[in-house]
């Protein structure tokens, strides 16, 4: 190769590497390769075991978290579902709650219990004594429990939980997704692991699932057919949003989050580093944030409970809750999402949302922007009446991310909504 040839390999060559699926060098140095220059025993040398992006928002977690280590991965849902893989050995143990997000239980019950041979115990939040039983009959690997618990802000005694687990050599983690680590720390109230979805209140800017609301298959034996394409008009209407940041992370000690690290770099499930630059963004305003979404939750509950058409109001600050007193104890703040039941049938709650002009309508939470979710007709659009009364979801459940508006302007936008049913 003469030296023009020579020149226009150089000229044409990428001198950048990071922003491939591989870490690429010229030449090998043995000894001088990424990983022996980091000190790491992990390296970027291929896409799939991190970058330093998500490394420098693992470590803000981390530092929020009071962890040793945190990892990053594409979901919620990737992060539940790997940590199980890789903490519940086969024909293993799992404690989990009631009330919980639908797809973890899915996971749970669909493709653990008879693909690994996995067993479970599923307890009431509160139910210490099934708890302790549980533990007694069998070798529990893991209790799974979120607190606040979705969709009806159920609060686990983690410090208890923890200590009774421990004692019979079971890990416990903690969904904190709705606490968000601003109000609540799980790791210094005992458990092993604290889990969020980072898409929701970490990321905090609605980033995501809008555009595909229009899609939503509203369309069932159970429902009739004007909700065939659920508030088409007013989604569109409300929505400009192209994508959604959609991420998880597990934090923890060195040793448990290694565990899951090693079986997450076989598995994949990566989080792009565009998406924890967004999320980094996020965090820049998370305090500023929830203590706007914690203020405008509580009152808005307290206003909710007292309204005639309202029969019904689930947060953890509010006395009526069972878990007040625990949730005071280990919360500083009580989070920015309301559940609440409307006086009437699927029908009303539907007209009602209707009405609403601020939040949008989404089958998510935690952002800047309120939005709010009937689940009978978004995330259990596809049960029976009967079958969703399995879980506690009746018709007229509302479930409200309040977000960073005007708490004056979010309070006369749902009485005005109200009114009209």
């Amino acid at each position: 190769m003469n030296q023009t040839q020579h020149s226009f390999v150089d000229a044409a060559r990428s001198k950048i590497a990071l922003h491939g699926a591989c870490w690429m060098w010229t030449h090998l140095d043995v000894g001088n390769e990424p990983r022996s220059v980091e000190g790491r025993h992990e390296s970027f040398e291929y896409g799939r075991y991190g970058n330093p992006t998500t490394v420098v928002l693992e470590e803000k977690i981390s530092a929020l978290e009071g962890a040793e280590s945190t990892l990053l991965l594409a979901s919620g849902m990737c992060a539940s579902t790997v940590m199980m893989f890789a903490l519940v050995k086969k024909a293993g143990h799992i404690v989990t709650t009631t009330d919980c997000y639908r797809k973890t239980r899915m996971f749970i019950q669909d493709y653990l219990v008879p693909n690994m041979g996995i067993t479970v115990t599923v307890v009431d939040p509160a139910d210490l004594d099934g708890l302790k039983s549980a533990l007694h009959q069998n070798n529990v690997s893991l209790f799974f429990t979120e607190s606040p618990t979705n969709p009806f802000l159920r609060c686990v005694d983690i410090e208890l939980v923890s200590k009774l687990c421990h004692s019979k050599g079971a890990l416990v983690c903690v969904d904190g997704t709705f606490a968000t680590p601003m109000n609540q720390k799980a790791l210094a109230l005992g458990a092993d692991i604290v889990l969020h979805s980072a898409t929701k209140f970490l990321g905090g800017h609605n980033d995501v699932r809008f555009l595909g609301l229009n899609l939503i298959a509203i369309w069932s034996k159970t429902i009739k057919t004007e909700f065939k394409v659920y508030t088409q008009n007013n989604v569109l209407s409300k929505t400009n949003a192209p994508f959604q940041v959609i991420a998880g992370c597990i934090s923890g000690s060195m040793e448990v989050i290694s565990k899951v690290r090693k079986l997450h770099h076989v598995l994949g499930g990566v989080l792009n580093p565009n998406a924890a630059y967004l999320i980094i963004r996020g965090m820049k305003t998370l305090h500023l944030r929830v203590q706007q979404q914690n203020s405008t939750a509580l009152r808005m509950a307290e206003i909710l409970e007292a309204h005639p058409k309202i029969t019904r109001v689930h947060y953890p600050g509010l006395p009526s809750h069972p878990e007040y007193h625990l949730a005071k104890r280990q919360m500083t703040g009580f989070g920015g999402v309301v559940s609440f039941e409307v006086d009437g049938d699927l029908h009303t709650t539907k007209k009602f949302i209707d009405a609403l002009k601020i939040p949008y309508i989404a089958p998510s939470f935690g952002g800047c922007e309120s939005i709010v979710d009937q689940p009978a007709i978004m995330s259990y659009w596809d049960l029976t009446q009967e079958g969703r009364a399995m879980f506690g979801i009746k018709d007229n459940l509302v479930r409200f991310s309040f977000g960073v508006e005007d708490f004056e302007d979010v309070k006369a936008d749902v009485l005005n909504a109200l009114e009209t049913i």
